[in-house]
């Protein structure tokens, strides 16, 4: 599904959702409005107070640029305006906070220390820039020219390496710092709130999609409890490499704009043994249409902020779920069964590629079903269920083959918080949506893997054919090792004979769609690590260019062993929550 698309969700009949259903497991298991100041529209966080209330409210950013109207049946002119309407410098290229503070309660409270916060969704926060130089490490031109109007070239002015490493701040733009708790690894840990990102501003682009920008790394805010605010660059380079990988493996996901590195000391305790070292501090500007998560719901109806928790509904549906009239009674179970849906359809995603995102608290869980907060995930090297890329995890609770439970667990805790909001018979509805959880899961799961095999149509024995590669086989290269690979080999070119008019070369372009020949492992994220620590960038680079497209064989990653098997530097890497 493109990024940004919205599925269509079928509305639960009476019938299905009376359905009892078994537990989960893992199933085998115009012209934008223009500001009236000329010039110099990054401005330091010291006059934005001034400034700021010069914006009129109700405004997105924009890009206000001379461009050519449109004309359809030209496909020429189409064409100049795309490349004259991206902004070639930051001078015309404003955001907006109104959007968010002119609807949602900001807290009263202005001083940036950590403190319980109450009845608010978010709190004033400027960044902290960093002490030290900052170096551009990398950018995706993508990011920039087709959702934020910004030409390649601005990436390299001074402006925009201001901007991005938080050091200035656009004018239009009031930093936010968002409230919610959540349930981490079952437990619920109370308020946690952004403790180390900014939300800076929303920006409209010219195809008049909104998209929320934040800096993560970018320095304390209310809610960074006993953290310093900071992010090092071993997990940024990992989260800017992932957010896009997952992009082009048209898994729904947060974008990352650009990743910044100073010489800032940032000290981690990477595998929490006592060994503190000094590493380089970073920052990630990632965007996407929204940044609310179940536990921004959580923590309204944890302490009975019933009037703010229905008003953050009420905005986060007008904004995000077109399919939902908000002025239905029952929108909210209208919400509820989308993001049921939508939940089953993301893990699906995540298990097609064997993707585990390690950390499935609820406050990492997006409202929009997308991927976000990449910290220590990863992807299978070979089947195995109880693969845990967290090395925190000692419970292995977000083991792999337990994510399709952890999502249902954490649809739950949004049931919890929309509870109190449902009257019995609303309520009753919810729980019955919940229960058809599992075989939306298992459906899409089933629809993912039969396209890997290029299998069309449906036969009684497509599970069994699905579940015995999965436990066989999985690294192709084994196949034909394994005793049982000819007896494999013989029940699938027999359901091949069912795939009505296909032929061999039809099935192959599409299995060539759906099966990835590149993913990132962790050993691929390690060596660009290592070599961006010696301020050698070249292999994000490589990277960037081969998970652009993951289903293509590109020379320079047969050359680098990005299609092999981990090599054995790299057998016993880990990955932990520290970053």
């Amino acid at each position: 599904m493109p990024q940004g698309a919205r599925r269509t969700i079928t509305k639960f009949p009476s019938a299905y959702l009376g359905r009892r259903t078994r537990s989960i497991g893992f199933p085998f298991c115009c012209l934008i409005r223009r500001l009236q100041f000329p010039r110099l529209l990054l401005l330091g966080v010291t006059f934005h107070a001034v400034v700021c209330s010069l914006w009129r409210p109700g405004l997105e950013g924009s890009a206000s640029l001379l461009h050519l109207y449109s004309n359809k049946s030209n496909p020429e002119q189409g064409y100049c305006e795309r490349e004259v309407r991206l902004a070639s410098s930051l001078d015309f290229w404003t955001l907006s906070s109104e959007n968010l503070i002119a609807v949602l309660p900001i807290d009263p409270v202005k001083e940036n220390y950590v403190r319980k916060v109450k009845n608010c969704v978010f709190s004033i926060a400027f960044p902290t820039p960093f002490k030290s130089r900052v170096h551009l490490v990398a950018v995706s031109k993508q990011v920039l020219e087709d959702i934020l109007d910004l030409d390649l070239s601005v990436s390299e002015t001074d402006d925009f390496i201001q901007l991005v490493s938080g050091k200035k701040i656009v004018l239009g733009s009031i930093p936010l710092a968002h409230r919610y708790g959540g349930h981490q690894f079952g437990i619920w840990a109370d308020q946690l709130g952004d403790g180390r990102a900014h939300l800076i501003g929303i920006y409209m682009n010219r195809q008049g999609e909104k998209w929320e920008l934040q800096l993560k790394g970018s320095g304390k805010t209310p809610y960074s409890r006993n953290g310093d605010g900071r992010a090092v660059l071993r997990s940024s380079l990992r989260e800017f490499l992932c957010s896009e990988a997952m992009y082009y493996l048209r898994i729904p996901t947060s974008r990352a704009a650009s990743l910044v590195v100073s010489d800032d000391a940032v000290w981690r305790d990477q595998f929490y043994s006592g060994n503190v070292v000094k590493e380089r501090g970073a920052v990630v500007l990632r965007v996407a249409k929204s940044w609310f998560r179940i536990g921004s719901l959580e923590i309204l109806a944890h302490y009975g902020e019933l009037d703010l928790l229905r008003m953050l509904l009420d905005f986060i549906i007008q904004e995000h779920f077109p399919s939902v009239d908000v002025k239905e009674p029952n929108r909210y179970l209208d919400f509820f069964a989308t993001v049921v849906s939508e939940t089953a359809q993301l893990i699906a995603l995540w298990m097609s590629v064997g993707f585990a995102h390690g950390v499935c608290n609820t406050d990492n869980f997006s409202l929009l079903s997308i991927t976000i907060d990449y910290g220590p995930f990863g992807f299978m090297e070979a089947y195995n269920p109880d693969f845990v890329p967290n090395t925190s995890d000692d419970e292995r609770r977000y083991k792999i083959g337990n994510q399709a439970n952890i999502g249902m667990f954490n649809l739950n805790k949004l049931l919890q918080a929309l509870n109190p909001l449902l009257d019995p018979r609303q309520k009753q509805l919810a729980a019955q949506i919940l229960e058809g959880y599992p075989i939306l899961y298992d459906t899409r799961f089933r629809e993912l893997f039969k396209a890997k095999l290029g299998l069309l149509g449906k036969s009684k024995g497509d599970d069994d054919l699905i579940a015995f590669l999965l436990h066989q086989f999985w690294a192709l290269k084994m196949i034909s090792k394994h005793k049982l690979f000819p007896a494999w080999v013989s029940q699938y070119l027999l359901r091949l004979k069912s795939n009505m008019n296909d032929s061999d070369s039809e099935r192959r372009k599409r299995m060539t769609t759906v099966n990835p020949r590149y993913v990132l492992k962790n050993w691929m994220a390690e060596s660009a690590v290592q070599k961006a620590e010696r301020n050698d960038f070249s292999e994000v680079h490589l990277l960037q260019q081969v998970l652009r497209r993951p289903f293509q064989k590109h020379s320079a990653a047969e050359t680098a062993g990005y299609s092999s098997p981990t090599p054995s530097w790299a057998k016993d890497l880990r990955v932990s929550c520290s970053s």
